[in-house]
């Protein structure tokens, strides 16, 4: 079930996601061979926002931000928690995955969030990821397996790591980490996780 407000109440409060702060520590470490894509504050886009964790990172670090998620109760928790210094690099924005239009940007930032877009709809919204991440640029995030105890479940995309590799075909991959791991048998619903986390550069 997709009890969204119930995981924004759960993660408000916690860190950034390491893929995120992995791709910034990739910016700040790019040599004057590889400028900035933008000459004035870079331009992010958190898809699939959530509560706001790495808006909000991104904010503290300069970015200009589009933070677009699915459910409004997502800006509920993010809004209040903006900085005012912050408030003018900050667009928020309602839409589904189906839907969703990309501008073009410097670095497109999915944690987490893919996942639960349809099969479907997938290879569109892929589509437009790639589009729109400006040559130089960033993506990062995570993509489940097909061995995650999800992949039966309807309304989701999984996949294989050869499925993976051949979707960054257009970047140089900086860091494809699989993750596959048991939960406890003592935790509730204990869950089988295979994830692929990602941060990769637009060629």
């Amino acid at each position: 079930m997709r009890d969204w407000p119930g995981y924004f109440a759960v993660m408000v409060g916690t860190p950034a996601r390491d893929t995120l702060l992995k791709a910034l520590g990739a910016f700040d470490a790019d040599s004057p061979a590889h400028p900035p894509t933008t000459q004035s504050s870079p331009f992010a886009i958190d898809l699939g926002c959530g509560e706001g964790r790495d808006t909000l990172e991104l904010l503290r670090r300069g970015w200009r931000v589009l933070a677009i998620d699915g459910h409004p109760q997502a800006f509920d928790h993010l809004l209040p928690r903006v900085a005012p210094e912050c408030q003018d690099r900050l667009e928020t924005r309602l839409s589904d995955f189906r839907t969703v239009d990309l501008p073009r940007c410097d670095l497109l930032n999915c944690s987490f969030s893919l996942p639960f877009c349809d099969r479907q709809d997938f290879p569109d919204l892929w589509g437009k990821i790639t589009r729109a991440i400006r040559p130089g640029g960033r993506f990062a995030g995570q993509l489940f397996g097909d061995r995650d105890d999800w992949a039966a479940l309807p309304g989701r995309t999984h996949h294989t790591r050869a499925e993976v590799e051949r979707l960054l075909a257009e970047f140089e991959t900086e860091m494809l980490h699989e993750d596959e791991k048991q939960e406890d048998p003592d935790v509730s619903n204990p869950k089988h996780w295979h994830v692929f986390h990602i941060v990769a550069r637009k060629r």
